[in-house]
């Protein structure tokens, strides 16, 4: 019996990707970065963007990775395969962060590094307001279009206090809130293979 539509091709919601918006990887990209990934756009310019991926974590902390941190309990993530030798952040604290690129309604990109570890130094910082990132993702202009074109990418949005949670299933969950079509997507096998 044919059922006249496939479900593990992703039906273009015709969402363009922009600063803010969030990308969803589709069930079968098997990159080790982008494997069911949920990747926050932070920034477009010229056609180039930067994003980082919210859901792919470390095994270890902020302290382990710069020397001088205050004590500050909280995951870093892999933001993805670019420049793995820089660290970034996000936070929701807006202009208490000078040189912060405001990404959208209430989340920030980045800013001055110093008066950020002041702040937690203060006590005046929680792990949920700020977010870092190991790398980032990135890509050339008209790269990300033609991924979106051959069904890579699903492009959805997502609000500033999910994006700060740092939760592992943030894929599966952002999937089941689209619809029953895309919850098919997280009852895939990770590895079709073993199935």
């Amino acid at each position: 019996m044919d059922l006249g539509v496939d479900y593990f091709k992703i039906e273009h919601n015709n969402v363009a990707p922009a600063q803010g918006k969030i990308l969803i990887s589709e069930p079968f990209v098997q990159d080790a970065y982008f494997k069911r990934a949920v990747v926050l756009l932070t920034s477009e310019e010229n056609g180039f963007f930067i994003g980082f991926a919210l859901n792919k974590f470390t095994d270890f902390n902020i302290n382990e990775t710069i020397k001088d941190f205050p004590v500050f309990n909280t995951k870093i993530s892999i933001g993805g395969p670019v420049r793995l030798d820089t660290l970034h952040f996000i936070h929701i604290l807006g202009d208490q962060i000078p040189g912060s690129v405001k990404i959208m309604n209430n989340l920030w990109w980045g800013g001055n590094f110093e008066i950020l570890k002041q702040h937690i130094l203060e006590g005046n910082v929680k792990n949920n307001h700020v977010r870092f990132f190991i790398g980032y993702s990135g890509w050339e202009p008209k790269q990300l279009e033609r991924e979106i074109s051959e069904n890579s990418w699903l492009v959805t949005d997502l609000d500033s206090e999910t994006i700060m949670k740092c939760e592992e299933s943030i894929w599966k969950k952002t999937l089941k809130n689209l619809g029953n079509k895309y919850k098919l997507w997280t009852t895939f096998p990770e590895n079709p293979a073993m199935n």
